[in-house]
């Protein structure tokens, strides 16, 4: 009976469970941190290569050279 107690009591304070949970739960919040950074820089990186293809239009029209094709953002 008391190996079966000891054995109880060692059960309840192991805690190595615990902190793998915790440390799961970090690994997730970095994981979501880290890919919307990624999603909002593609999105200000994006944002900035439609406006300089914008530009590169509105100065080819001018010149009547170059230019960009704003639905690829390739020159020409």
């Amino acid at each position: 009976m008391n190996k079966l107690m000891t054995m109880t009591r060692q059960f309840r304070d192991d805690e190595n469970g615990a902190a793998m949970v915790e440390y799961s739960i970090l690994i997730g919040i970095i994981a979501a941190a880290s890919i919307l950074t990624v999603i909002a820089i593609g999105g200000w990186v994006s944002g900035r290569f439609a406006d300089l293809c914008a530009n590169l239009q509105a100065a080819s029209a001018k010149t009547g050279k170059g230019g960009c094709a704003a639905s690829t953002g390739v020159g020409s």
